[in-house]
C-alpha cells in the first residue's frame, strides 16, 4: 500500500533545487511537488517543464494553493526568515536550506509564529539522516566506542574564488566558513552527540581581500567581512568535548572530517556533507581500523528527506528530526564561535534542542518510518 502523498511547494528554482526536485517527485514516496516559483519566472516555468511539475507561479499564487502542505524555501540566505514568515502567515508548514537565518533574533521570530499557528519549520542539512550517520548514530547507541569523551570536527580549504561563478557571498554576513559549511558539521555532531551547553572560539579575517580567479568575474576584488577562520570548542550538554575548525585560509591538509573519541574505541565519521561515506571504527582490543557494513538506506544524495520526513510527521503527529529547534540550536552554536571571540570569553548557549530520533534501520530507500 502506498503513502499517503504530502503536496509540497518549492520556492526558488536554483542549482540546489534539482535535487530536491528529483528526490519530492520520484525518490520519495509521501511527497508530490505540485507548484513551484521563482523570482525569475522564467526559471519556474523551466523547473515545472523538466520534473513534471503541475505549475509555475508566482509565490503569492503558490502560497495561496490549498494542494500545497509543505513549502520548501530554496531562496538565498537573506531571504530565508521573509519567505519562511510569509510561508507560516499563509498557513503552510516550511523547510528551508540551511542556515534557518542570519540571526539568532530572526530564527525566534519564525519559531515564535510556527508555534501560535500551530506549524512546523524545518531546516537542512538532513544529511545526517543518510546511511553514512545513520550507522554512526546506531553505532554510538550501541556502544560501540564505549562513552564518547570528545570528539574533532575539521572544514578547511581555500575559499572558493577560484572556481565559484559569484564567490561574494562567502564572505558576507551570512557566508563565511561557519555559516556557510559548519551546518553540516555541527548538524551532525548534535544528532550523534545531543545539544551543547558551552561555546568557546577564536575567529580571524586571514586575508582582508580576495581577488576572484573564476569566470566570468575574473580579477573582481571582494572586500572580506566575515571571519574566514574559525576555531573553537564545544561542550556538550553530555560531557563530551569537541574541538572545531572551520576554515577558508588553508591550501591542504590531513585533516579528518569528524572524529569521535571513546572509552572503548574511536569512530571515523564520513562528509556530513554527504548522505554515504565510508563508516571506521578501531576499537581498543583491535588495534587497527575496521569499516562497518551501512546500516541503512539513503547512501546516494537524499536531499529532501528531511521533507519527507516532516510530511510523515504531520501525518502520525511525532517530532520531525531536521526540526526548527535543531537547526536554531546549530545557529546559535555558530554565533557563538563569533561572539565567544569578540568578546573574549564562553559562551553559554540558551538554546537546547532534544537529539533527532534515530531512523528504522530496516526501511528501503523512498521510505519514510511513519
Amino acid at each position: 500500500m502506498s503513502a499517503e502523498k504530502t503536496g509540497v511547494g518549492v520556492i526558488g528554482c536554483g542549482n540546489i533545487s534539482g535535487i530536491y526536485f528529483t528526490n519530492l517527485t520520484t525518490v520519495f514516496e509521501n511527497t508530490k511537488v505540485v507548484a513551484c516559483a521563482d523570482v525569475l519566472p522564467e526559471r519556474a516555468k523551466e523547473a515545472a517543464e523538466k520534473y513534471s511539475i503541475p505549475k509555475a507561479c508566482s509565490v503569492e499564487e503558490l502560497l495561496a494553493d490549498p494542494d500545497v502542505k509543505i513549502t520548501v524555501n530554496l531562496t538565498i540566505p537573506k531571504a530565508h526568515t521573509e519567505v519562511a514568515l510569509k510561508s507560516l502567515q499563509a498557513g503552510k508548514h516550511t523547510h528551508g536550506e540551511k542556515p534557518l537565518t542570519l540571526t539568532r533574533e530572526e530564527a525566534q521570530e519564525l519559531l515564535a509564529l510556527a508555534e501560535e499557528k500551530s506549524l512546523r519549520v524545518g531546516a537542512a542539512p538532513d544529511t545526517f539522516m543518510g546511511a553514512g550517520l545513520q550507522t554512526c548514530r546506531k553505532l554510538l547507541d550501541e556502544g560501540a566506542i564505549g562513552r564518547p569523551v570528545a570528539a574533532t570536527a575539521f572544514l578547511a580549504c581555500h575559499g572558493h574564488e577560484s572556481w565559484h561563478p559569484a564567490p561574494e557571498f562567502y564572505y558576507k554576513p551570512g557566508g563565511g566558513p561557519m555559516f556557510d559549511m559548519g551546518p553540516y558539521y555541527l548538524t551532525a555532531l548534535v544528532s550523534l552527540l545531543g545539544p551543547v551547553r558551552r561555546v568557546s572560539g577564536s575567529t580571524q579575517i586571514s586575508f582582508p581581500q580576495r581577488t576572484i580567479t573564476s569566470e566570468p568575474l575574473n580579477g573582481t576584488i571582494i572586500d572580506v567581512a566575515v571571519p574566514t577562520h574559525v576555531a573553537g570548542v564545544l561542550d556538550f550538554a553530555c560531557g563530551t568535548v569537541a574541538s572545531v575548525i572551520t576554515s577558508f585560509d588553508i591550501w591542504g591538509h590531513n585533516l579528518p572530517c569528524i572524529e569521535i573519541y571513546g572509552t572503548e574505541g574511536t569512530l571515523c565519521v564520513p562528509d556530513p556533507n554527504c548522505f554515504g561515506g565510508a563508516v571506521r571504527v578501531r576499537r581498543a582490543e583491535d588495534g587497527e581500523w575496521k569499516e562497518v557494513p551501512l546500516s541503512h538506506a539513503h547512501e546516494e544524495n537524499s536531499r529532501g528527506i528531511g521533507v519527507a520526513d516532516m510530511a510523515a510527521a504531520i501525518t502520525s503527529g511525532r517530532a520531525h528530526r531536521a526540526s526548527g529547534e535543531l537547526a536554531y540550536h546549530v545557529l546559535d552554536i555558530m554565533q557563538a564561535f563569533h561572539d565567544a571571540s569578540d568578546q573574549d570569553r564562553a559562551i553559554l548557549l540558551q538554546s537546547s534542542c532534544e537529539r533527532p530520533a534515530p531512523l528504522q534501520a530496516d526501511l528501503p530507500t523512498g521510505k519514510i518510518d511513519p
